[in-house]
């Protein structure tokens, strides 16, 4: 005999279509929400948002600061994202090309794909040499700050860069500059094969990177390498920029890009 709560043929759970409500008003809020705000955007009483954002809570889908009480996606919700970009063909493409430059190179190598919240980390393929960084997939990386983020400001439309470095610039995840510097700085990675940052993010980290195109010819993904600092000579970066480069060209035509 069907118990009452569970739905038959057809019929959907309408608890869960709520919390997926939930669940895209964290994603479209940027950032940390208070419950008013993500009560605002999924439509709900903030008693019903409550409620929901309690259990997704524990499930580990949202959190919630101790300190500020804002709520935001929490550790699983990212943890879903990525393993949902990884199985895309172009990571999975990019991926093995990624890890033939760690193993060449002896260097951790990188993948970033973009969000509505600036580059997301999806893959991270740790390389021979020690670095003085922890950094976990889903991360969102800097985007005047890291050699990820100049490549995709240089290649995406102002109109979807500049939304996300005035947030992260609000939150102070990303450095202060002028809005003249940061045009100048997105002309420039339009002219060069691959970008480049030393001291930058971390100090003792340098890094490289490069985009991959698709089909189509607009950025899939970029694919990045990292390397300690003491190791980043302008010789050392100009000769591994220029195998990212290759690295990420060859990932490129195999997406059918033939620029």
């Amino acid at each position: 005999m069907t118990e009452k709560s569970e739905p038959s043929s057809g019929q959907g759970i309408k608890s869960i279509e709520v919390g997926a409500r939930v669940l895209r008003a964290l994603e479209r809020g940027r950032g940390p929400m208070s419950l008013s705000e993500v009560a605002r955007g999924a439509d709900l009483h903030p008693a019903k948002t409550h409620r929901y954002l309690t259990s997704l809570t524990r499930t580990g889908l949202a959190s919630q600061d101790a300190g500020s009480g804002l709520y935001d996606l929490g550790p699983e919700a990212r943890a879903l994202g990525v393993e949902a970009v990884r199985r895309a063909d172009s990571v999975r493409t990019a991926s093995a090309f990624a890890t033939e430059l760690r193993d060449d190179s002896g260097h951790t190598v990188n993948l970033s794909v973009w969000s509505e919240g600036g580059p997301v980390l999806v893959g991270w393929d740790t390389g021979a040499h020690l670095l003085p960084i922890v950094i976990r997939l889903g991360s969102t990386l800097p985007m005047l700050d890291s050699a990820v983020g100049h490549i995709f400001l240089g290649q995406l439309p102002k109109a979807a860069t500049a939304p996300v470095i005035k947030a992260q610039q609000k939150q102070g995840s990303t450095r202060e500059m002028s809005a003249a510097a940061i045009d100048e700085l997105r002309r420039a990675m339009r002219e060069v094969p691959f970008a480049r940052t030393v001291n930058q993010m971390i100090f003792g980290l340098a890094a490289l990177a490069a985009p991959v195109f698709g089909a189509a010819g607009e950025i899939e993904l970029v694919l990045g390498l990292v390397l300690p600092g003491g190791m980043a000579s302008e010789r050392e970066l100009d000769r591994l920029g220029t195998r990212v480069r290759v690295a990420a060209d060859r990932a490129s035509r195999e997406l059918g890009y033939a620029g």
